[in-house]
């Protein structure tokens, strides 16, 4: 029986990485199927016209409100596919970009990447859209993007939702050593179907994993290792020098929307720490204490905690997490 089942685990393990290995997308995600029809917008950004990709679902029976759903790094809007559907269901209209430099929008030669100016292009999107107000939710990554989006748009912005938002610390205050742009470049080029899972069962699942995370694998293996791999890769290198240099965590206090933090308490997050000294990783990362820290810092600020789950709690206990939100989003 025992070596039945290890042959079995082993089988479907094979199998896995012989599909994700096998996956090629373009480089701004061609070929790969998103669960909404995919739309576009161009616009003109330093000095280049861009192409920005984005979901907009409109719900059969609306409540008047939007909700902006922000991506985190290794994520894209697509992966945002059972939280669209909760929200649809309730008769929120829900936008899902991709932001420049990600998955199915445009990945420049050269950009200034700044949260600043990934706010001003979501905004950009949302005027062209005509949404003059709605509810922002952005995980990991996204969850910097939505708050430097909250601290620049307040008016435009009716709540703050953050899932596992990274940026709750200061990386390098804390100790973890700046890597330049080519070092991260040179990493990014290397990444593969395997290492992304490994990665992801660890830090986001605790171990865990659920075969519907394959195709998640799946769409980030295949467009770092499609024929738009070195760009891909430069532009992801760009992105985490932005995500290292530019903490949003000691502008917190100035936030002045309501804001709820959905946090997944067994996360240990922490860009760039895997070069880190062994005293320094073990200080970065603990979402236990950062969720709270994040909470007393944010005025009005609502925590909700997901004991013993890692990075994606919408992910790994959707029900759960779903519930929780539109019952955040109703108050």
């Amino acid at each position: 029986m025992l070596r039945k089942y290890i042959q079995g685990s082993l089988a479907a393990t094979l199998l896995f990485t012989a599909q994700a290995q096998a996956a090629s997308y373009g480089e701004n995600l061609e070929g790969f199927a998103y669960p909404w029809p995919l739309q576009h917008s161009d616009f003109t950004s330093q000095q280049q016209t861009l192409r920005m990709g984005y979901m907009d679902i409109k719900p059969q029976n609306a409540n008047g409100k939007t909700v902006v759903l922000l991506h985190g790094k290794n994520f894209c809007a697509a992966t945002w596919e059972g939280t669209i559907r909760a929200l649809s269901e309730k008769g929120y209209r829900v936008v899902a970009p991709d932001q420049i430099g990600f998955c199915t929008s445009t990945k420049p030669k050269s950009y200034q990447y700044s949260f600043q100016q990934l706010a001003e292009n979501t905004h950009r999107l949302l005027e062209t859209l005509g949404v003059d107000r709605a509810i922002v939710m952005g995980h990991s990554t996204g969850g910097m993007l939505a708050t430097r989006y909250a601290l620049m748009y307040p008016e435009q912005t009716e709540k703050l939702v953050m899932v596992n938002p990274i940026g709750l610390e200061d990386w390098k205050a804390k100790g973890v050593p700046w890597r330049s742009v080519d070092e991260w470049y040179k990493r990014e080029l290397k990444t593969s179907a395997e290492s992304i899972k490994a990665y992801e069962q660890k830090t986001y699942y605790m171990g865990r994993w659920k075969p519907e995370y394959d195709k998640w694998v799946d769409m980030l293996a295949g467009m770092n290792n499609g024929p738009g791999k070195a760009n891909v890769a430069w532009n992801s290198a760009l992105i985490y020098d932005m995500i290292a240099t530019q903490p949003v965590v000691y502008e917190f206090p100035h936030l002045k929307v309501p804001t709820t933090l959905f946090i997944g308490t067994g996360d240990t997050t922490a860009p760039g720490s895997d070069t880190a000294p062994d005293a320094v990783k073990k200080a970065v990362g603990n979402y236990q204490e950062l969720g709270k820290a994040a909470a007393k810092a944010i005025p009005n600020a609502t925590l909700i905690e997901f004991d013993g789950m890692g990075h994606a709690p919408q992910m790994e206990a959707p029900e759960k997490f779903h519930a929780l939100l539109l019952e955040a989003l109703a108050k």
